[in-house]
């Protein structure tokens, strides 16, 4: 062996490892076949966009989940089987689990198990910027985890002493952990106080302005959106949450200014304790005057996004406000082609397409909710005209409610001047 080949020997790999998860889903009875896979694709994309790979999933038909490990005795042993034999990380699971259930099911399996709920708020932990912002997803994640805290969670720092210090003789690890869990709960409590305090101070400054926001569900365009109106640079990735801090940026749009505001996106079970948590960017859409509700339209659930997305805004008393629905990435859509082109396919190739009929569905959605769409491509600037000119026009509605003699004002100063 040369001196070159021993010395290859001795280097190690020290690039971080992938970790790897399993999802687990159980199918209730109403639940479809197209429905179940759908929401493990999103749960997928979640693990993606927290830079866990997902290699197996594991799915199980019950009424209701089992009261003590949430899926049955034989499914729990088949996925420990797996994940022994291929080393897995992590077992994520797309319903929230109970503290007993979680707890039960890291003794039984011997890895970390992750719910829906905990997957969500470590990716807002992750991508948070904004110290509010930050502090809201670590005070979320610490109020989730403390019920539910096991020695798989045993990671915070901690002093060991043989007499009165913290964590001395006869004291458990995990009430160690509990107790440090609270003591960060009460102070990124106080820290959250005072900078909401701040954020209150700017939003009073905002007063006598058009606020509007951004919204829809998560990974639809409304970063992109909000980039093509304002010529800023806000991430947009095709990924899940992108955009966890509210952003704003001032407007002017046929001389009348007003605020634009990028939302977090909106998902199905999205955690109780970070809406509760997440008061600013929610108060961004509370205090909105018009709110703008981004969908993909080229998603195969939009209608069910759609109906997520104004649950959730009654669910923070915003259900009410005026609201332009945007039908975003109409470009990745195929569109209802002529009637000799229909006319030429097989009837194969009929029942595999999956066309939109603009006029229709605008046609629909004014009927159903008086509100008429517009259809658009953010990223290739498809029909940017024409959601500029229609949310100008949502705009002055909004702007005359605070200005009401704005155009009468501008009238007679164009009439005195005519006089004159």
């Amino acid at each position: 062996m040369s001196k070159y080949s021993r010395k290859l020997q001795k280097l190690f790999d020290t690039a971080p490892r992938q970790e790897t998860a399993v999802l687990v889903s159980l199918i209730r009875q109403q639940q479809s076949d197209f429905e179940v896979e759908e929401h493990l694709e999103e749960l997928s994309f979640l693990a993606e966009t927290l830079g866990v790979k997902a290699v197996y999933r594991f799915t199980q038909r019950m009424e209701k989940p089992d009261i003590r490990t949430f899926i049955g005795k034989g499914k729990l042993e088949e996925i420990l089987a797996y994940i022994t034999h291929f080393e897995v990380d992590m077992v994520i699971f797309d319903d929230d689990l109970s503290p007993s259930q979680m707890k039960n099911l890291e003794n039984e399996l011997k890895v970390k198990v992750y719910d829906r709920s905990l997957l969500i708020l470590d990716i807002f932990l992750q991508r948070a910027q904004t110290a509010q912002a930050k502090t809201q997803v670590e005070l979320a994640r610490y109020q989730y985890l403390l019920p539910r805290l096991t020695r798989m969670w045993t990671h915070l720092e901690r002093q060991r002493g043989g007499t009165s210090t913290r964590g001395g003789a006869g004291e458990k690890e995990i009430e160690t952990d509990k107790r440090d869990i609270r003591n960060k709960i009460t102070l990124l409590k106080q820290k959250l106080r005072q900078i909401e305090k701040q954020g209150e101070t700017q939003r009073k400054g905002r007063k006598g302005i058009v606020r509007v926001a951004l919204v829809g569900y998560t990974n639809v365009g409304k970063s992109t959106l909000m980039n093509l109106i304002t010529k800023t640079d806000i991430l947009a990735e095709n990924k899940l949450f992108a955009t966890v801090d509210s952003t704003v940026r001032k407007v002017v749009l046929e001389q009348i200014p007003f605020l634009l505001s990028d939302t977090v996106g909106f998902i199905r079970k999205l955690p109780t304790h970070l809406i509760e948590s997440f008061k600013s960017t929610l108060d961004e859409i509370r205090e909105a005057d018009l709110l703008v509700h981004v969908v993909d339209i080229s998603h195969p659930n939009y209608e069910d996004h759609i109906a997520v997305v104004n649950q959730t805004l009654r669910e923070i008393n915003a259900g009410d406000k005026p609201i332009l629905l945007v039908f975003n990435k109409i470009d990745l859509v195929e569109t209802m082609p002529s009637e000799e082109k229909i006319m030429e396919m097989s009837e194969m190739d009929l029942q595999d397409a999956d066309f939109k009929d603009f006029g229709a569905l605008a046609e629909a959605y004014k009927k159903k909710t008086g509100i008429e769409p517009v259809f658009m491509a953010a990223g290739s600037g498809l029909n940017v005209d024409l959601f500029r000119e229609r949310l100008t026009e949502e705009v002055k509605k909004q702007h005359l409610k605070i200005y009401p003699h704005y155009l009468s004002d501008e009238v007679i100063s164009f009439e005195g001047k005519e006089n004159g």
